[in-house]
This record gives C-alpha cells, sequence and structure tokens, in this order.
C-alpha cells in the first residue's frame, strides 16, 4: 500500500460519486435502513453506565505515525535516534517535539501508551483497530462508528444528513459490515469544495419524472423478492427519501468551513486535513454521531524522522484547534475524540533511516465526552533489547485496541458487552475488550 503527500491525498480522496452510489450512501449512512440483525440490537439505557459521550470524532493517521515522534517521546536513548521531546501543560506528560499547540491542550488530553495489536500488515491492522476484531474470512464487522449510529437510533435528535461520515476517507474507510450497508460512512473530500452530488441534474419536471420511474423500479424488485427478506435486505437499492431529504436540507452548510472566521480557519491550518477537522466539529454541531477525518502519509520505512514532521506540522494545529473550538461551542464534554493510526514504528531506526511496522506497543490519544485530561496509561520500555522474544515485557500496564473501543463505548453509555446473533448465525459481543477505568474516573 503507498501513501500519498496530503494533496495527492485529498484529491483521491474526493472522488466523484456516482448519481445511484450517492443515493444509496447518501440515504442510508447513518439514516439506517433497519436490517433483521438491527432491530435485534436494542441499547439498553436501564442497566448501562451514566451516558456522558454522544459523539465520536476520529482523527485516522493512515500509515502508522511514530510513537516516538508523537505521543511516547524518550529522548536521550537511542531508540529516540535524535527525536527531541517538549513539556506539556499537564504536569509529567511530554509529547514529540514538533507538537508545539498540542503542548498546550494537554490537560484536556490523555494518552495510552501501550497499546497492542497482533497485525503488523496495514490492511488487517486497519480492519482491526477501527471494528476491534481482527479480519475473519466469515464475517465483516462493523466499524466503531457504525457502532454508534446503530446503537444510538432510538435518539430524539434526527438529521437529515448522514450521522456517520469519513472525510478525506483513506482506502479503508468505516464500514456498517454485518450491520448492514446502511452503516457504512457517507465519504467526502476536502471541506473547501462542494460535497457531490445534492444537485439535481436536470431541471424539476424531469428530475420528478426521473424519481417516479425508480419508484416504479423498486418497487416491483421488492415486490419480486417479497418472499425472500433476507434478499431483500441485501439487494435493496437505497433509501430514495431520505437521500432526497438531505439534497434540499439546510443542514448541509454544516460540511461548509468557508462561512467561519479566517482566523479560525487559520488556526485549523490550511491544510485539507485541518478543513476536515472544522467540518468534523460543525457536523457534531449538527447532530452527526461519528465523523473521521484521515491525514494519511505516516509508513516512513525511510527518512522517518523527517517525514513524520511533516505530518506533524499537518496534525498539530489541527488537533490542537479542534479541542479549543470544541470547548468554545460546549461541546468537548459531549465529544469523545480519539486520534491514533493502525499501528506503531520500529523503536530502532533502520539502515535507510526508517521506522518499520510495530504493533507491539503504540500509542493512542484521547479526549472530552468523559475522558479526564492529563493521564498516561501504560509504559514502554526506554531500552528495550533489539533480539527480545517476548515484546510484552517491554509494556507496562498494556492493552489492546478493544480495550479502546470498550472505553469508547462505555464512556457512551452503549452495552459493549451485549451479545447478539450475526447474520451467519454466530453470538458476538459488540466489544471484547474492557474499559480502561483510569481514563474514565474522576
Amino acid at each position: 500500500m503507498s501513501y500519498k503527500s496530503e494533496d495527492n491525498f485529498a484529491c483521491h480522496s474526493s472522488e466523484h460519486i456516482q448519481r445511484r452510489s450517492f443515493l444509496k450512501i447518501g440515504g442510508a449512512a447513518g439514516f439506517s435502513l433497519l436490517t433483521p440483525v438491527a432491530s435485534a440490537l436494542a441499547r439498553n439505557h436501564d442497566d448501562g453506565p451514566v451516558e456522558t459521550a454522544k459523539s465520536l470524532i476520529v482523527l485516522w493517521l493512515e500509515g502508522a505515525p511514530s510513537q516516538l515522534e508523537t505521543f511516547d517521546p524518550h529522548p536521550g536513548t537511542e531508540i529516540a535516534a535524535g527525536s527531541k521531546a517538549r513539556k506539556t501543560n499537564a504536569s509529567g506528560i511530554q509529547i514529540g517535539d514538533g507538537f508545539e499547540r498540542l503542548a498546550e491542550q494537554m490537560d484536556s488530553v490523555s494518552l495510552v501508551r501501550a497499546v497492542t495489536s497482533k497485525e503488523g500488515d496495514h490492511a488487517r491492522a486497519i480492519y482491526n483497530v477501527k471494528s476491534g476484531y481482527r479480519p475473519d474470512p466469515t464475517l465483516v464487522h462493523p466499524s466503531i462508528g457504525s457502532v454508534i449510529c446503530h446503537q444510538t437510533l432510538s435518539d430524539s435528535n434526527v438529521v437529515d444528513i448522514p450521522r456517520h461520515i469519513s472525510i478525506l476517507p483513506g482506502g479503508f474507510p468505516g464500514r456498517g459490515g454485518y450491520l448492514g450497508d446502511s452503516f457504512d460512512a457517507f465519504k467526502v473530500g476536502d471541506p473547501q469544495n462542494p460535497v457531490p452530488d445534492v444537485q439535481a441534474m436536470v431541471d424539476k419536471k424531469r428530475q420528478k419524472q426521473r424519481i417516479k420511474d425508480l419508484n416504479f423500479v423498486d418497487a416491483a424488485f421488492l415486490k419480486r423478492h417479497a418472499d425472500n427478506s433476507a434478499k431483500r435486505e441485501k439487494l435493496r437499492p437505497f433509501n430514495l427519501d431520505a437521500a432526497l431529504t438531505m439534497m434540499s436540507s439546510e443542514q448541509l452548510d454544516a460540511f461548509d468551513v468557508t462561512g467561519e472566521s479566517e482566523l479560525l480557519r487559520r488556526e485549523y491550518g490550511n491544510t485539507p486535513f485541518g478543513r476536515g477537522c472544522l467540518a468534523a466539529v460543525r457536523l457534531i454541531q449538527a447532530g452527526v454521531r461519528c465523523v473521521e477525518v484521515t491525514l494519511g502519509g505516516w509508513d516512513t520505512h525511510v527518512n522517518n524522522h523527517e517525514l513524520q514532521a511533516g505530518r506533524i506540522d499537518i496534525l498539530d494545529p489541527a488537533f490542537a484547534a479542534l479541542i479549543r473550538d470544541l470547548k468554545r461551542r460546549e461541546l468537548l464534554d459531549s465529544t469523545l475524540v480519539l486520534c491514533g493510526g493502525e499501528f506503531g514504528r520500529t523503536p530502532f531506526v533502520n539502515a535507510v533511516g526508517g521506522r518499520d511496522h510495530w504493533p507491539q506497543g503504540f500509542s493512542v490519544a484521547m479526549a472530552g465526552g468523559g475522558i479526564q485530561g492529563g493521564r498516561v496509561v501504560g509504559e514502554t520500555n526506554p531500552e528495550p533489547k533489539r533480539d527480545a522474544t517476548n515484546r510484552l515485557a517491554d509494556l507496562k500496564d498494556p492493552h489492546g485496541v478493544e480495550d479502546i473501543h470498550a472505553t469508547i463505548f462505555k464512556a457512551m453509555g452503549i452495552q459493549y458487552e451485549h451479545e447478539f446473533d450475526t447474520p451467519i448465525g454466530r453470538p458476538m459481543k459488540i466489544c471484547q475488550g474492557k474499559p480502561i477505568e483510569r481514563l474514565l474516573q474522576k
């Protein structure tokens, strides 16, 4: 898998969505056509924890950032290879030297520094981190955003736009998996560009006739498969009414960041990712439940320090501005923010100045939505042995990626241990991890 520059990545991510594809995605992603599995997954408000978080923003660092240059620096050691650290406004917490702005917000951010995974391949690891499960050839697990949208179907705050959105999507945007395509993330590119395919391409009279014809075809399809509910759900074309509602909704303005002040836009940084983070806040304010914003280019097998620094230059202002902006809009307490990638990078630099794949102890940052700021969970060894066979021995208080999921679900009042039958008849928990209580306890 190759990872491109920020500009190329943004262009790749904003590919034109075909008209019928838009109607399928726009009408389904987060508007939520109920599948048989979906209707069986009721959210339990009676027995669960007190609900704090309402929404989730994921700053997805595709390609795998180096923990040593970001959230787990070890300055002055061999594994730092010259990388430096910066003090923050949270007592005793240091982060990578490039995070000048984020350092001022660390009292609102906590770090999990010993995250582990058994997947060292990009595609498999992305699946693992986004779903909380390892890939299974017999089943596609839903991403965390899909689960959140599914489990909040009964919310009274109904929006005309999708409730699960991926901005600048990489190669693996969130999927609904066995919950159904209706929970796939709605994909958009750089927010400085209009949302594609929300304007009719013909006059009103012709548009009305097209919709009438389409409804006729869909009705015939559903009638033909009246005795096959599984096929009806699997092949159901789309929710046309929801797509048309979105096309005429004023809530589409939430995607448009050009109306914000120039000063605020500068805070986020003049990059597609920065604009994506600003749009994420606007979308959450409009009632969207999960927004993922992708920043690629972290796969640094060569020239690690230089390439990581370039990504940090984009991430730092955007991440810091997002935290400040959520505070200003009084949204941080109800919005959980997660920042990380699919794994980390090797402690030791290779022969060409790069760091390779490392799922045996990496970092994620979390903030808002019930997460107590200014805390660190877990430690990695600043002096690991090159030939160690038991990498877990280099970690204190390690947590699998599934524990990150469980922590988010608990913060959002979702019954993460709820077990149900998937379409293939296999009992499956929403999450197989345990919450990291230190992050949640006041």
